[in-house]
């Protein structure tokens, strides 16, 4: 076959194509609009699309106030949390060489360094103390995350090894009291002494008196656990030496790739040190997150498979009150295929207007959620006041394709039942 007629069979192909489904769509819309005999099937059509509208719009508003939690707390952890993190595979500390600093800093896509030492620790204010987590932290760390954007009261001030001050978190400072404006409170830290040899003697705890100077407020897990000193403070009580740390955090430059980097600095650390992406450091939660979304989507998609029932049970009763048009179409040679592509396209039309209405719907309400905040969430704990909404393309994309695979399969039973039975043109 020559170039010119493979083009002028293709040509040929998409026209008949296109003039079979033109011609399915005149049928079904037709029918759609059309006043039936009996009442009862145009009510039980227009339950179905109102059936499939609100199934639609329920799952993109659902799903986008999912993206909107989900974003919300990506924002929060990364204000928290660096964008690649190097920690020990195995034990609490480790030794970085000036060489391997070197070759990490020149990476591409790195930006700034920070070093930190992290232990549990209580905290103690008279009779109050609590157990927190102890970040040592040294002078870079306000430049690989945003915790200085989230200080509540006081300031970020970590003072010397000398003179130890901590930042800590507002559930914290309600546990114990700790006030950067009460200079007189009488705050004790105590650490353990990696260098005791009986742990349940008075040499097993290290302690030393320190100040607040500032109170944080990020999120509740970080808020009742974490406290931050100066990097020499922590080395100097947890006895480590002056290149022995707990990790490295690491801030990239924008526009980079994390995995990129990841995969360089693994190479370069070696098995002995486990690199982590900001996500990677918080897996579990947004490992959850993201099967919570899923869960919900697969509920909410049983209200489509209700809104099938009505949709089987309206085409059906179409396919009863159409009984003298099937059997013209056939008498004039219409085959099973085109009678049952025509009830299938009536199912797609059911499925089309019920679905681009809930479409409208869900974008009309998520809008004038995110512009006027009309549903508020209750109990004023949480960072925001309001259910946030974020939408997202492959979100609409993934409900489309829903509605129309429901659509199919509701209407296969009756389109089939349509083109296997016949119907005769006497009343």
């Amino acid at each position: 076959m020559s170039r010119v007629s493979k083009a002028g069979f293709i040509k040929c192909f998409h026209a008949k194509i296109y003039k079979y489904l033109r011609l399915n769509f005149l049928f079904a819309w037709r029918y759609f609009r059309s006043k039936k005999s009996a009442n009862a099937i145009n009510i039980i059509a227009w339950i179905s699309v109102l059936a499939i509208a609100v199934g639609t719009a329920a799952l993109i508003i659902v799903l986008s106030v999912f993206n909107g939690f989900e974003d919300l707390v990506k924002n929060l952890y990364s204000d928290f949390y660096s964008d690649v993190r190097i920690a020990p595979a195995t034990g609490k500390f480790i030794s970085f060489s000036q060489d391997q600093i070197n070759k990490i800093d020149s990476v591409p896509g790195v930006k700034k360094l920070s070093f930190f030492a992290e232990e549990r620790a209580v905290l103690v204010n008279g009779e109050y103390n609590t157990i927190v987590s102890l970040k040592g932290v040294d002078e870079h760390y306000n430049e690989v995350n945003n915790l200085t954007n989230h200080i509540e009261r006081g300031k970020y001030d970590l003072g010397s090894s000398d003179a130890p001050l901590i930042v800590a978190g507002s559930g914290i400072s309600n546990a114990v009291g700790a006030d950067p404006e009460n200079k007189l409170s009488n705050l004790a830290i105590y650490l353990p002494n990696r260098k005791a040899v009986n742990y349940n003697s008075i040499d097993a705890m290290h302690s030393y008196n320190v100040n607040t100077a500032g109170i944080f407020t990020v999120q509740q897990e970080f808020d009742d656990k974490y406290a931050f000193t100066n990097l020499a403070f922590m080395q100097y009580m947890l006895d480590l030496k002056p290149n022995e740390y707990s990790g490295l955090e690491i801030a990239l430059q924008a526009n980079t790739k994390e995995d990129d980097v990841q995969k360089t600095l693994q190479q370069i650390m070696g098995k002995n040190y486990v690199v982590q992406t900001r996500y990677e450091q918080n897996q579990n939660l947004f490992s959850i997150m993201e099967i919570e979304k899923w869960v919900i989507y697969g509920i909410l998609s049983i209200i489509l498979l209700v809104a099938a029932f009505n949709m089987i049970g309206a085409l059906t009763m179409l396919v009863l009150e159409k009984q003298k048009d099937i059997a013209v179409l056939k008498a004039m040679g219409a085959h099973d295929g085109r009678i049952q592509g025509i009830f299938l396209t009536e199912g797609l039309v059911l499925a089309g207007v019920g679905g681009g209405a809930g479409i409208l719907l869900a974008i009309g309400t998520c809008l004038l959620q995110i512009k006027f905040h009309l549903i508020k969430l209750e109990g004023n704990t949480f960072i925001i006041d309001y259910y946030p909404v974020k939408m997202y393309l492959p979100d609409f994309l993934l409900v489309t394709f829903t509605v129309f695979t429901v659509a199919v399969l509701a209407a296969w039973i009756p389109s089939r039942k349509a083109a296997a039975q016949l119907f005769s043109l006497k009343s």
